[in-house]
């Protein structure tokens, strides 16, 4: 028997040793390598969350408050991103200014499924720097596909592994599956910037970050962070800025995010009086109020309220006390039924 076993170790050595030095690149980006986006069988979706797309800000990268679209963005970058940043675009420019033609049929799938689970879109850019938008990449710890994806993940989320019918490396299925994962991730985390790191490292890495930093804000506990996580998290951001030319919700911390929400609600009401403006009202409102249960109450359309009050959900939900904006006749109709309005927004949150 010892003469059988011999020969089945040696190639199982020889099959390993040749995974371990037949690695594509992540960043060869040859039509060899790419395959046409197919659509596949979609993973179920979870429920749709529309999540605010934004592009003005980007505080935290910046050396003033907000970020000046009318000003060079290089200009205006925080000390702690700049030298990074300026090298990547030095570096990866070029090809990255060639894939925002050829990788466009990408991106629109891309762009179609994030939208389905009410991600930002900018989140496609996570899979550039994963693997270039090579289907077939397969990384030294044994991700596959344009997303990246580990085989336990994978199998998690749905997908085959097994041998060529492997999942991971359809355009389509794949990105269902990093869909479901980042929007677990946020759950957990509520930062665009920590989820990315997450994404590369393990949410429990990054938890034991935080509890030996202190705090959740990127900037504060990157130094807790594997050096490829920090780098992944930088080439994230210099990516945004190379194919959007400027940053947005993806690249805010959780902190800056509310404080951005907080300050565009103040704006769209800065210049109502208690009387209102152009027919409008301010209710200052708290408590388990829901946008969809108010709108229909009042027989208001929801996209109009939303305009009127933006972000207001998700204010509420973080125990805002929110200026609302309603015409005045709607005003005075919300002051005699919010407790009925109130309850069942209540109803509505325990059915979720």
């Amino acid at each position: 028997m010892k003469n059988v076993r011999i020969p089945v170790k040696l190639r199982r050595l020889v099959k390993s040793l040749a995974l371990t030095f037949f690695i594509p690149s992540v960043f060869i980006a040859g039509s060899a390598f790419k395959s046409s986006p197919d659509p596949g069988d979609p993973v179920k979706p979870l429920p749709k969350t529309i999540i605010k797309n934004d592009k003005s800000g980007f505080k935290s990268l910046f050396s003033t408050s907000y970020f000046d679209p009318t000003k060079p963005y290089v200009t205006q970058l925080n000390p702690k991103a700049l030298p990074f940043v300026q090298n990547y675009i030095r570096e990866e420019g070029t090809h990255l200014e060639k894939m925002k033609v050829w990788g466009k049929p990408y991106f629109d799938v891309y762009d179609a499924i994030l939208r389905q689970y009410g991600l930002p879109l900018e989140l496609k850019y996570l899979s550039v720097i994963e693997s270039s938008l090579v289907s077939n990449s397969i990384s030294v710890a044994g991700a596959v596909g344009p997303w990246q994806i580990m085989a336990e993940e994978a199998k998690r989320m749905g997908l085959s592994v097994e041998g060529p019918n492997d999942e991971r490396k359809n355009f389509s299925k794949s990105t269902y599956a990093a869909a479901r994962i980042l929007k677990e991730l946020h759950k957990q985390f509520n930062d665009w910037l920590l989820v990315v790191a997450a994404y590369n490292c393990g949410a429990g890495r990054l938890r034991q970050a935080i509890r030996k930093s202190g705090t959740k804000n990127f900037w504060d506990l990157q130094a807790f962070l594997p050096a490829e996580t920090r780098n992944h998290v930088k080439r994230f951001i210099g990516t945004h800025f190379i194919f959007e030319g400027n940053g947005g919700l993806t690249t805010m911390t959780a902190s800056e995010i509310l404080d951005y929400d907080l300050n565009l609600a103040a704006t769209n009401n800065k210049n109502l009086t208690a009387t209102g403006e152009a027919g409008n009202t301010i209710v200052e409102v708290s408590g388990k109020y829901r946008s969809s249960v108010i709108a229909k109450n009042l027989a208001v359309d929801l996209a109009a309220f939303n305009k009127l009050n933006p972000n207001f959900d998700k204010l509420i939900a973080m125990g805002q006390t929110y200026q609302m904006t309603l015409p005045t006749e709607k005003a005075n109709l919300f002051y005699g039924i919010k407790n009925t309005i109130l309850n069942e927004s209540v109803e509505w949150s325990l059915k979720m």
